[in-house]
């Protein structure tokens, strides 16, 4: 008689691992002990980022919440993503980028511990994130560097946060040079690659608060989230337009979680422009999805939205692991998998973007006011 084949499993790869081996690279350790679990659900990030959303034809925006970059995220997986091409548009809190400059600065802070005596530590100086601590002259000297720099002419206008943050890498990479310190900063290695960091909360950050400070004292420097909207749209515009693909990878979730799905409604539902919605979503998140909360939204509800493509459910993850934990080992599995890319250098091509989506919405236009719609 015939081996009967349960149904279900016809094609399966079974459970099967190698010993654990202290030689084992993080990218094989992922491949062979990752098999179930949120450990499984950890290598399908590794591996749709890798495979996937790293091939050639798709531009990948990243968002980042969290306080990932006083944690050295910045330096040990942020910057070397940019540096190899791997990131190509970014939407971060203002806060990560205000911890970031810290490192570009000079500045230094300390692995502490959770259960400190914040009064003592407030008494002696010292500021706490969890399990990281820093002096408060930390904030001082930081505040004084962006006031001092939003001071100058070249700022003395309104602009998009990915302008002022280019602008700012500029002035951060010329202090790393000038107190020769290795790459720290992730604002100055996004200048250096001309990728744009967007803010979806200007005014929600250290460094919201100072400019909102220049503002008071007549200076003419304003953040203008709407032409972030337009510009974050034009990007993704500009890419499927041409037969590209837009992938997402999202670090939290909160603001710039939505800002940088929102793209795609913006381009189908308010601008009318025929799209289908992003073509790859990766999340990194500790947040339920039955809150209601749009930290644990997951890309089917997505699909209701039109942020996701349907089609393109199963290129798809949701990962429930601190970021502290996956952003690494997704990072290091990159790295050995994938060859460095170059870079798109998105920031040099603004202007071009918003002009092409500008001129697709144009006919949009034109046809509403022929109908007689507004």
């Amino acid at each position: 008689m015939a081996k009967k084949t349960i149904p279900g499993l016809r094609g399966r790869a079974p459970i099967n691992p190698q010993p654990v081996r202290g030689d084992m690279t993080a990218a094989e350790l992922i491949d062979n002990a990752f098999l179930a679990y949120n450990g499984r659900r950890l290598k399908e990030a590794c591996r749709l980022f890798a495979e996937k959303m790293l091939e050639d034809d798709t531009v990948v925006g990243m968002s980042l919440t969290g306080a990932l970059t006083p944690a050295g995220l910045g330096m040990s997986c942020l910057i070397p993503l940019i540096e190899h091409g791997f990131v190509d548009w970014m939407v971060s809190t203002g806060a990560n980028l205000y911890h970031d400059t810290h490192f570009g600065l000079g500045l230094k802070m300390f692995q502490g511990h959770a259960e400190a005596d914040d009064v003592a530590l407030r008494e002696a100086g010292v500021v706490r994130i969890y399990d990281i601590f820093f002096d408060y002259k930390v904030l001082l000297s930081t505040d004084s560097f962006f006031r001092e720099i939003a001071r100058q002419e070249e700022f003395q206008h309104s602009m998009g946060s990915a302008e002022f943050h280019y602008r700012a890498g500029r002035y951060v990479a010329e202090r790393e040079r000038v107190l020769r310190l290795p790459r720290r900063s992730l604002l100055a290695a996004a200048y250096e690659h001309a990728m744009p960091i967007y803010t979806s909360s200007p005014g929600d950050s250290s460094i919201g608060m100072n400019l909102a400070l220049l503002e008071l004292e007549g200076h003419g420097l304003r953040i203008d989230p709407l032409t972030d909207v337009n510009e974050t749209a034009a990007i993704v515009y500009a890419a499927k337009s041409k037969g590209l693909k837009s992938a997402v990878f999202i670090l939290g979730g909160g603001s710039p979680k939505n800002f940088v799905l929102q793209t795609e409604p913006q381009i189908q539902e308010v601008m009318g422009v025929e799209e289908s919605g992003h073509d790859y979503f990766l999340q990194i998140t500790d947040a339920r999805p039955d809150t209601g909360g749009l930290s644990g939204a997951t890309p089917s509800e997505a699909v209701s939205w039109g942020k996701i493509d349907p089609n393109r459910l199963p290129d798809t993850v949701v990962c429930y692991v601190d970021s502290t934990v996956a952003l690494p080992l997704i990072t290091a599995y990159a790295m050995a998998r994938r060859k460095p890319r170059t870079p798109r250098r998105l920031y040099e091509h603004r202007e071009r973007m918003m002009a092409e989506i500008a001129a697709a919405y144009e006919v949009v236009r034109k046809k509403r006011l022929k109908k007689g719609l507004s």
